[in-house]
């Protein structure tokens, strides 16, 4: 089913009208990549164009799971390797966003959303193996309950859940979540990887390594 389709289609709960409705973010939020941090994506078009963009916005469900597949392929190696050297003491993390990312928001129908499966797999080979996993999502945190629900439901280990306050909803949502990154390193926790599919998700350091999933230029929230 393509995301035009969900758009038209799904019927929203109360609930999920007024996440929708706080999930807003600035537009434009801008951020550099910090130094000695490497990036994994998808690629780029070879040229930006009405077409093009009209094509991500009908995206179908297959296409995105092959191309999110594709990232997670890169990832969970790399990932396994950074694990096998943890050293002692060392206290490993990964930081998940949500929408798109940890959960198919887009195109899930029902509570609780389904989880998105490739990512699913290296976070549960991460866990499994010590790593904590942290979620810093723009969401606001009147939905909070219902988010951290959601994730264990769909078989995440949540360490931590990082929300909006209601003035961080006036805040860059870059900064916001560079903040969160922060606050996870203060508690002595190595960042491994950071795992997003938006610029917002992964720019301001604070991560060994990002992986950028697909947003089709914006197109998925």
């Amino acid at each position: 089913m393509t995301r035009g389709s969900w758009t038209r289609r799904i019927a929203m709960t109360a609930v999920a009208t007024a996440a929708v409705t706080a999930m807003a973010v600035p537009v434009g939020a801008q951020a550099a990549t910090a130094t000695g941090t490497s990036t994994v994506t998808t690629a780029a078009p070879a040229a930006a164009s009405a077409a093009a963009a009209a094509a991500a916005e009908d995206v179908d469900y297959a296409t995105w799971q092959q191309d999110c597949q594709a990232v997670m392929n890169q990832a969970l190696p790399a990932l396994k390797q950074r694990i096998a050297a943890t050293e002692p003491g060392e206290k490993q993390a990964i930081v998940l966003d949500i929408d798109n990312t940890t959960l198919e928001t887009d195109f899930g129908f029902s509570y609780p959303q389904p989880a998105n499966k490739p990512v699913l797999d290296v976070a549960r080979y991460a866990q499994e193996h010590g790593v904590a996993l942290f979620f810093v999502t723009a969401r606001p945190g009147i939905i909070s309950g219902v988010t951290d629900y959601n994730l264990k439901h769909v078989g995440y280990k949540v360490s931590g859940l990082y929300v909006r306050g209601f003035l961080d909803l006036f805040k860059d949502v870059a900064a916001y979540k560079t903040a969160q990154r922060v606050s996870i390193e203060n508690k002595g926790y190595t960042i491994i990887a950071n795992i997003g599919n938006s610029a917002t998700d992964l720019s301001g350091g604070h991560a060994e390594t990002t992986y950028k999933l697909p947003d089709y230029d914006g197109q998925l929230s």
